[in-house]
């Protein structure tokens, strides 16, 4: 017992959800019962294996390495699990919300990040009926438990958009949704990968199904669900073009195929034989977004690119690189299927070209400098100015 590294518990927000973080230095034994727990996922980002965050999953975990290997949970000692209490009339009506929603063709990933924080929101208010809450409980909530969980400034707009929702669906409360604010959103810079870069991770994939899928994520900067989605009815081979059906927003566009990608689309096809989807399970159906990050992540590391990238790094890289190629800002829009230019706009802040074609003031200095004072020779910074 004492040979095995013992397991770290703790508690962290992630993917716009609290998560059960194990972990614990590399161990080929540990990873075999680790990877027992159902939906237990290795991230690079927290470099820990984590499960969903619940009283359930913590008992799993302590039931799994008992007698194998000692486990330290002091970390979660000072958090308490926020556990759900809800009546069975409070049930029903997240239900009814529910199918609210779905009436009104939310997409499921938005349904169940409204759903979660709804319950969550109402839980908090057990006490309150639902026709006293005012504004005050949802800034109440906000303090106690998103403050709590660490949650990210993402995570607190999709909870007033749902609350704006929620309040038309039970227009009961005293909820003014007029005067609940979003925070505004951070706006973070993309990661971005040369054209160099791109081309060695997909050289350094070998598996051909790998292979074809980090490049049509590239070739067509499709987003991650779109690429899960895409069924073989999709690509229209003759005219060299891919239609990408309910993207983001349930809006269809088409694609442009690279003549470089078709060789390798048929290699893949004629060696898998895909049914229905363009890339499927072993046992069919659709593939698993998670298994994607994996190889690529496999594929980052043969390639010796230290950064984090992600499937939706190599959208932002297409997006980026058209644009250093002189393509209209509006065509990219169209190309990536968003809904405000304001969102294309974001890669005309990382173009390359651009900014090397600006010149540093440092240098323009040293320039000035050489041309006054000719007969001292070129000005280094390496030796005395």
């Amino acid at each position: 017992m004492n040979a095995l590294p013992t397991i770290l518990l703790e508690q962290k927000n992630h993917r716009n959800a609290p998560q059960l973080l194990v972990k614990f230095h590399y161990n080929n034994s540990l990873i075999k019962l680790i990877r027992k727990i159902p939906s237990a996922t290795w991230s690079r980002t927290l470099r820990s294996w984590y499960v969903k965050y619940s009283e359930e999953n913590v008992a799993l975990v302590l039931k799994t390495f008992k007698n194998i290997t000692s486990v330290d949970a002091s970390k979660l000692s000072k958090k308490k699990l926020f556990k759900r209490n809800l009546t069975e009339d409070q049930k029903k009506l997240l239900n009814t919300f529910f199918l609210y929603l779905r009436g009104k063709r939310f997409s499921e990933s938005t349904i169940q990040t409204y759903i979660f924080f709804v319950a969550d929101f109402v839980n908090f208010n057990t006490n309150t009926p639902l026709e006293k809450l005012t504004n005050r409980n949802v800034e109440l909530f906000i303090e106690k438990v998103f403050i709590e969980r660490n949650y990210s400034i993402s995570s607190q707009r999709q909870f007033i958009s749902a609350l704006k929702v929620f309040t038309v669906f039970y227009p009961h409360t005293q909820i003014n949704d007029l005067q609940l604010e979003r925070p505004k959103k951070s706006r973070k810079l993309p990661s971005i990968l040369s054209q160099e870069e791109v081309l060695e991770i997909i050289r350094c994939t070998q598996n051909i199904k790998h292979r074809a899928i980090l490049a049509l994520l590239y070739s067509c900067g499709l987003r991650i669900g779109e690429l899960i989605n895409l069924e073989l009815k999709d690509f229209h081979i003759q005219r060299k073009q891919l239609v990408v059906k309910n993207g983001k927003g349930r809006k269809d566009r088409y694609i442009s195929l690279a003549d470089s990608f078709l060789p390798l689309l048929s290699t893949y096809y004629y060696a898998y034989k895909p049914k229905t989807f363009f890339v499927e399970g072993q046992k069919g159906g659709k593939y698993s977004s998670e298994s994607v990050r994996q190889f690529l992540r496999r594929s980052c590391a043969k390639a010796r690119i230290r950064k984090t990238v992600t499937p939706h790094t190599l959208r932002h890289s297409y997006a980026t690189h058209l644009l250093e190629n002189g393509v209209d800002i509006r065509y990219i829009q169209s190309l990536l299927g968003h809904a405000k230019p304001e969102t294309t706009m974001i890669y005309t802040h990382i173009r390359r070209k651009d900014l090397m074609e600006i010149q540093n003031p440092l240098d323009i200095a040293i320039q000035k400098l050489n041309k006054v004072d000719k007969d001292n020779g070129n000005v280094l910074l390496s030796r005395d100015i």
